[in-house]
């Protein structure tokens, strides 16, 4: 059975490189999530093409790798009961142009390309994301 209570997020390289890091933590904390695990980190191009393997087939790959590996991320796992989609709530439509007023995407977000934030879509990709960049004995 899938813990429905945990997320994987990354605050990605456009956000971190625009100073918002602690404010998008604050968010995230304010918003009732415990952070289990988390971590500062660069993505090398072999480990993001390996990340963002689903979509090696669409035309923005590359350009994603590219994105991606372009600065530092904070990896986190998060908890929360229903966290996936409570926490898909709080970061907002992938273009911050579409997102809620107050989510992190519409405050933080410049494009639907640089969109400051990911947020795991399902339980299962929440787990295979968490374990993509932490170990068990990673998590509190």
């Amino acid at each position: 059975m899938k813990n429905t209570n945990r997320t994987f997020t990354m605050i990605k390289p456009d956000a971190m490189r625009n100073g918002h890091m602690g404010s998008i933590l604050t968010h995230i904390e304010k918003a009732g999530f415990k952070i289990l695990a988390m971590k500062l980190t660069k993505l090398s191009p072999n480990q993001a093409k390996e990340f963002y393997n689903i979509h090696k087939e669409r035309p923005f790959f590359n350009d994603l790798i590219d994105y991606i590996t372009s600065g530092p991320i904070v990896a986190a796992i998060l908890e929360k009961e229903n966290a996936v989609e409570e926490f898909r709530n709080l970061i907002g439509n992938t273009n911050p142009k579409e997102a809620q007023e107050g989510t992190i995407r519409k405050i933080y977000a410049k494009s639907i390309d640089a969109n400051a934030i990911h947020g795991s879509d399902s339980d299962e990709n929440a787990e295979i994301e968490s374990n993509f960049h932490f170990s068990k004995d990673d998590i509190l």
